[in-house]
């Protein structure tokens, strides 16, 4: 599957067909200005509070391609710095949606490797427990499931199902497509007619 295509479409207008269910919460944005738009499969990791070693594991499993998304279940420790996210976008990993905080923002920054979280904390967390990564987590308030299509921007992050992401993008890029053929003057005049059926 082309996961590149599914950036083409904002999370805004993924919203028309998608449910509530389906976006994490306000809490997790994009960590620097101006940050692209990225999509792909999220590979997952359930962390064990206070420790990195299950994200630190996932850099060299994820697929190419992958975007890891990780549970990290604290806000008390960052689970991943700059020399870490490094070595994952150069083994080409797209970026990150960490439910937690990270630190190095400025050399991540630098490097505009797509980072999105909770905020920023310098203190590293320890790595003591192997746990199974690429398992079902909750990111953002939602459930998130290995192989389920992120798409991230600075408009907030969605969650597509795996097994209706082919479905969901085709039908929202004909959406897409027949707004955009709308000017912003018809537009505006249909949404007066909506709001003012309402008060007929």
């Amino acid at each position: 599957m082309d996961y590149k295509k599914f950036s083409e479409i904002s999370p805004c207008d993924y919203a028309g067909t998608l449910k509530r269910e389906n976006f994490m919460d306000a809490g997790i944005k994009e960590l620097w200005s101006n940050i692209p738009r990225i999509s792909g499969p999220a590979f997952t990791v359930n962390m064990v509070a206070g420790e990195n070693l299950a994200l630190h594991r996932a850099i060299y499993e994820a697929p190419v391609g992958s975007i890891i998304v990780a549970q990290s279940n604290t806000m008390d420790y960052a689970v991943i710095g700059g020399n870490v996210a490094t070595i994952a976008y150069n083994r080409g990993i797209v970026g990150f949606v960490i439910d937690g905080v990270v630190r190095d923002i400025a050399e991540i920054r630098e490097k505009r490797i797509p980072m999105f979280g909770r905020g920023v904390l310098a203190m590293p967390g320890t790595k003591k427990q192997a746990v199974p990564v690429n398992t079902p987590i909750i990111a953002g308030g939602i459930n998130v499931n290995p192989g389920d299509i992120i798409v991230a921007d600075e408009e907030g992050i969605a969650v597509i199902p795996k097994e209706k992401a082919e479905e969901i993008y085709q039908e929202c890029k004909e959406k897409v497509k027949k707004e955009s053929a709308l000017s912003f003057e018809e537009w505006a005049n249909r949404h007066k007619k909506n709001i003012d059926s309402f008060y007929e």
